[in-house]
């Protein structure tokens, strides 16, 4: 079950993703409110965010909480002051912290030194909450996640480690297509395979994008360069040039197939402006349902809600 802190979606056993999807379900219905009186997140970012930090935000509001948004200026992690005495010093003051960094390593020393639970709000290896939503999403348009293919097609990156772990652990086939030297890091991978096999699901690696959307049900694309990654922006462009998300790949999916983007979309590069606003995307959808998801894991996290199984 769910520990102190959620760093990586591995932190997760599949029960606890489905229970999680099932909270934000009935949070977004309007039920659970006001689960975190008295309770505070302090939001530690060293990267700009529109919808992570506005969702965490929200979410702590509306379940009667209080959030601080802590600027890189204002703590300067790790060059200002130490990642371990900042972790000691807000858990004398709030009750969780979610941290956007660069660097994963940051993210684990902060929770090992943090008396109080670390949340992933995004770094080079993993943005688990971005899949845990992205999961709450397909599961409003598909009865069951259970045998469905989601394509990923672009760079192996924090994103796609985070949805090809989520996937396999709920039971997802999960393909995806990038260019030689952009695949997901095999730690990852190794990991992914593992709960793919527990659960009768399917890992997929290729270089081909034709390969990996053909009769998929959700197409999900990710921008090609990531924050950080600016000086390779133009090499990045001529590898990943025949990576573009358009009508033309999308044709290969399931007719009733969805396409995902987890923004903000460099448009007309990784997806084009007309599949990005067509009927099958789902992305403003997504960016709603981070607000939902990250309430239902709050108040798992700090309200110590217990949620029912099924029949119980």
């Amino acid at each position: 079950m769910l520990g102190k802190d959620l760093l990586s979606v591995s932190d997760l056993a599949g029960e606890d993703i489905q229970l999680l999807l099932r909270e934000a379900t009935d949070i977004k219905a309007g039920g659970r409110l006001s689960l975190l009186g008295g309770k505070t997140l302090a939001i530690m970012f060293q990267k700009p965010s529109l919808r992570t930090r506005i969702s965490f935000e929200l979410a702590m509001r509306q379940l009667g909480g209080e959030a601080i948004y802590l600027s890189p200026a204002e703590v300067g992690l790790g060059e200002r002051e130490s990642v371990p005495d900042i972790a000691r010093v807000l858990s004398r003051y709030v009750d969780a912290i979610a941290a956007r960094t660069f660097s994963h390593q940051t993210l684990e020393t902060l929770a090992a030194h943090a008396e109080v639970p670390v949340i992933n709000a995004l770094s080079d290896l993993e943005h688990p909450c971005q899949a845990l939503t992205d999961l709450l999403t397909i599961c409003e348009k598909k009865p069951d996640l259970s045998g469905l293919t989601l394509a990923f097609i672009g760079d192996g990156n924090n994103v796609a480690h985070s949805l090809m772990l989520a996937s396999a652990l709920s039971g997802m086939n999960f393909r995806i297509a990038s260019p030689p030297g952009y695949r997901v890091r095999e730690e990852v991978l190794s990991l992914a395979r593992g709960y793919a096999a527990a659960n009768d699901a399917e890992i997929v690696l290729t270089e081909e994008p034709a390969e990996a959307a053909t009769d998929a049900d959700v197409i999900y694309t990710d921008v090609w360069t990531s924050m950080g990654q600016e000086a390779e922006a133009e090499e990045r462009r001529r590898a990943f040039r025949r990576y573009q998300v358009n009508s033309e790949l999308v044709s290969l999916a399931r007719e009733d197939a969805i396409l995902m983007h987890p923004l903000p979309a460099h448009r007309g590069e990784e997806v084009s402006e007309s599949i990005l606003d067509s009927p099958r995307s789902v992305v403003f959808d997504q960016a709603e349902n981070r607000l939902h998801l990250q309430k239902a894991l709050l108040a798992k996290m700090l309200g110590s809600l217990e949620i029912p199984l099924p029949g119980y």
